[in-house]
């Protein structure tokens, strides 16, 4: 594709994102999109935004569970930026700036030295993450409906939104990350339940899927970044006045206040 072609798709997200006027899919815009395509889409809104000065806190992993993946017709996780303006320093998530907010509970890490790829194995994860956290992550999506393929949700930064860190900080030998379970309440009532294993059966093998993925576009996971290993269970809508807690078994609880 041409470079015009992915500055003028970039854009059109950016502006969405800016205006919070959601567009149409880029895949009814231009069916032949590929993968390729949209991480190039992607990168192009990375660079733009670093140029304006934000600065990247890390990585987020998304379509880690064998449910959305089929919905998708895919068979890998895919991957998005963050940024610093992205975590929100307390509880409270302000709706103003999101269009249709959802919110996944999982677990993120923090690495504790460079993590470059190649042949990466859950075990080099665990010896480079200084520490892991319960974590919530406000999915949102720039294309209306969430009327998502593949290559959409790539083009648009996986469909990042925000984050919110826990303050139960471990490192990950203290954690049986495959087993840790999650409960997800959505004003007191109890909507969602999941464990580590719903993220390629590991948490830390999707860390390890990561730095191998970004290894091929020269990309180094780096030290006192943040990963978002990808969701326990399924996304609620989160609206204006909605509170929501995940309580996980081991590392405690994250909560999150629309307001």
């Amino acid at each position: 594709m041409s470079d015009t072609r992915i500055e003028e798709y970039a854009r059109l997200l950016y502006e969405a994102e800016r205006t919070r006027k959601a567009i149409a899919p880029l895949t009814e815009r231009d069916p032949a999109l590929t993968v390729d395509d949209a991480y190039a889409i992607q990168l192009a809104n990375v660079r733009r935004v670093t140029q304006m000065g934000h600065v990247i806190s890390g990585k987020k992993i998304g379509l880690t569970s064998p449910g959305i993946q089929r919905q998708l017709g895919v068979s890998e996780p895919d991957y998005g930026h963050l940024f610093a303006a992205m975590e929100c320093p307390s509880d409270r998530v302000s709706t103003e700036a999101l269009l249709q907010p959802k919110i996944e509970g999982e677990v993120a890490f923090v690495l504790g030295e460079d993590l470059p790829g190649g042949h990466v194995t859950p075990e080099d994860v665990r010896a480079a993450v200084e520490y892991v956290t319960a974590a919530f992550e406000i999915v949102d999506s720039r294309v209306a409906d969430w009327k998502i393929k593949l290559v959409d949700t790539i083009s648009d930064n996986a469909s990042s939104g925000r984050y919110i860190l826990g303050e139960i900080k471990l490192p990950p030998h203290r954690v049986d990350l495959p087993n840790e379970e999650m409960r997800l309440f959505k004003n007191g009532t109890l909507t969602e339940f999941g464990t580590g294993a719903a993220v390629l059966g590991d948490p830390c093998a999707a860390v390890a899927w990561l730095a191998n993925r970004l290894w091929a576009y020269g990309v180094t996971l780096n030290k006192g970044e943040v990963v978002l290993s990808g969701a326990f269970s399924a996304a609620p809508e989160a609206r204006k006045g909605d509170v929501f807690e995940a309580r996980f078994s081991t590392l405690g609880v994250v909560r999150a206040e629309f307001v």
